[in-house]
């Protein structure tokens, strides 16, 4: 007699990624040691780091995959306290050097080293690095991190200067969490992820959110992340 056993797709995916995150993560360290070997070309040290770059984003995107499955299932812890801004945008940076060492992109921190705000340090670092990873892939040449308080909130901006959000991502501003769809335009796990991530730090009766926009006067993107 054959036991009908019924499989939970959603649960062996979520499983599937925790282990490929482990692997992964193995392997980020090992390209970061390959990268210190004295005996590399400039076009090696180049290749190692567009190949750490691409580990990353596979790993980035595993995680969101991983988190929103324990959103979904009520089962994604949230330790929201005080953190560093600054803190947190230079662990952004550190996250990329690699990258940024062998690439012409020029990056620049704007933020008051005395500002804090209260979020998951690490929910809204992957946030903000996801953000990050798609404006270096983007810009022309330089990507701005930014922050600063502004009445009840604390916004956390990543500036490019590429081509900019095209019209249907921008119309996500104007989306309620039920009309949200993950699957349009470029970065839209990344942009679900970021919505839910925003929504879960609340406080009284206000409630994080995310804003795209456009530069209105030169090419590029503004992505804003506003904490109460």
């Amino acid at each position: 007699m054959k036991n009908n056993i019924e499989l939970d797709f959603s649960t062996i995916l979520a499983t599937s990624a925790h282990d490929m995150k482990n692997s992964l993560f193995m392997l980020l360290q090992s390209i970061e040691q390959l990268n210190l070997s004295d005996n590399l070309t400039t076009q090696q040290h180049q290749s190692i780091a567009d190949l750490h770059y691409q580990t990353s984003r596979i790993n980035g995107s595993l995680m969101q995959l991983l988190s929103l499955y324990r959103e979904e299932h009520n089962q994604l812890p949230f330790y929201i306290e005080e953190n560093s801004v600054s803190e947190m945008l230079q662990e952004v940076i550190d996250r990329n050097q690699l990258f940024l060492n062998s690439h012409h992109v020029k990056v620049k921190i704007d933020v008051d080293d005395d500002l804090t705000a209260f979020f998951d340090q690490d929910l809204v670092t992957y946030l903000i690095a996801d953000i990050f990873v798609n404006a270096l892939r983007h810009t022309q040449s330089i990507v701005t991190l930014r922050a600063y308080a502004d009445q009840e909130y604390v916004n956390i901006q990543v500036e490019d200067d590429g081509e900019g959000y095209p019209e249907h991502m921008l119309a996500i501003n104007e989306q309620h969490e039920s009309e949200f769809n993950a699957f349009k335009g470029r970065s839209g796990l990344g942009l679900l992820f970021a919505h839910k991530i925003a929504a879960a730090h609340k406080t009284n009766e206000l409630q994080g959110h995310i804003i795209l926009e456009n530069k209105q006067n030169s090419d590029g993107s503004v992505f804003t992340l506003r904490l109460p």
